[in-house]
């Protein structure tokens, strides 16, 4: 594309507000002023990851949720709930884990009675504008295991072209900004949440038994 036809998304970028050499808690106060896409826009407020730097395994999701942007946090939806259960029944203490998003903002649109706000899939040019705050991440904490959780978060992490139906529940060993990585990619769990009442219960224990690949990956 020539400078003439750039548009205005082609310069979507968070790393102007990551500050160099910042620990976890800076990155958190800076991450809240991020301008570095429009998301920041309508969403209340910045969702950092949280969690320890140095956790053995960080679990990467696609985007804040309804209550993630109202309260700030990662995971303390429905999906974060189900994720909590579904670590514990493999064998992998939640605590001691780092969770963040691909994307900081909530994206989303309204629609029925009241104007509710539903999730809307981010776009690539956006979980690319976020970037710099997931390489940060990761620099910091240096997991020894990534959890991939759904498509959004494999894209921004393993390129335009994953797909998380063909190697979901794999380990891989990948470069992820410049560091080599060990990386397990699953469902969402709020893939679970939809998906129909009797085909429940075996979503649910299919991310189960890709969390225990994980803890044995961990184990060895």
């Amino acid at each position: 594309m020539s400078p003439s036809s750039t548009g205005p998304e082609d310069r979507y970028t968070a790393a102007p507000f990551v500050p160099d050499g910042a620990g976890l808690d800076a990155l958190r106060r800076a991450a809240a002023g991020c301008r570095g896409c429009p998301l920041h826009r309508d969403a209340t407020r910045t969702v950092f990851g949280e969690g320890e730097a140095g956790a053995r395994v960080m679990l990467v999701g696609e985007q804040p949720g309804d209550q993630e942007d109202r309260q700030g946090r990662p995971f303390v939806g429905p999906a974060g709930r189900l994720l909590d259960r579904a670590l514990a029944e493999a064998g992998l203490d939640p605590a001691d884990a780092y969770v963040t998003n691909a994307v900081k903002h909530f994206k989303f649109t309204r629609s029925g009675p009241g104007k509710r706000r539903i999730h809307k899939a981010p776009s690539l040019r956006e979980t690319t504008a976020c970037g710099p705050w997931l390489a940060a991440e990761l620099a910091l904490v240096e997991p020894e295991l990534v959890v991939v959780l759904g498509a959004t978060a494999g894209k921004a992490l393993l390129g335009s072209s994953f797909r998380v139906g063909e190697v979901r529940g794999t380990l891989l060993e990948r470069e992820i900004h410049g560091r080599p990585r060990r990386l397990l990619p699953t469902v969402h769990p709020s893939s679970v949440l939809r998906a129909r009442d009797q085909d429940r219960e075996a979503a649910y224990e299919g991310l189960v038994a890709d969390l225990r690949t994980a803890a044995r990956a961990l184990a060895k």
